[in-house]
């Protein structure tokens, strides 16, 4: 599921930023290559694990330099699968949807202060 009116896509910041700003709102960078990376949020729901998650892209410069320039592509959401994975298509709880905009909002503001 695509979040839309997040505010965060086209959002450009350094590494460093992204980093320090996502651990703080408890996002994880956790793929990762050299030109793009994803950052993820878990959020629980009886037992459901569900993922946030924002792909960034490079535009200047390569991952592990920190005044490398990212650019956020897309934020969305999924069911986790097993053994490891997320489906998209699956309808997500509007609780969990609520907690999901808030951890965004949240995300957006640390990054612009």
């Amino acid at each position: 599921m695509m979040i839309e009116n997040t505010g965060l896509n086209g959002v450009k910041s350094d590494l460093a930023l992204l980093d320090e700003t996502a651990e703080k709102a408890g996002f994880v960078r956790w793929q990762w290559e050299y030109y793009r990376a994803t950052y993820e949020y878990k959020i629980e729901d009886n037992k459901t694990e569900y993922y946030v998650r924002m792909n960034t892209r490079v535009v200047e410069g390569k991952l592990e330099k920190p005044d490398t320039i990212l650019v956020i592509e897309a934020v969305y959401m999924g069911k986790a699968t097993f053994p490891h994975g997320l489906e998209y298509e699956t309808p997500i709880p509007a609780a969990v949807q609520g907690i999901a905009n808030k951890k965004l909002q949240q995300f957006k503001e640390m990054l612009e202060a």
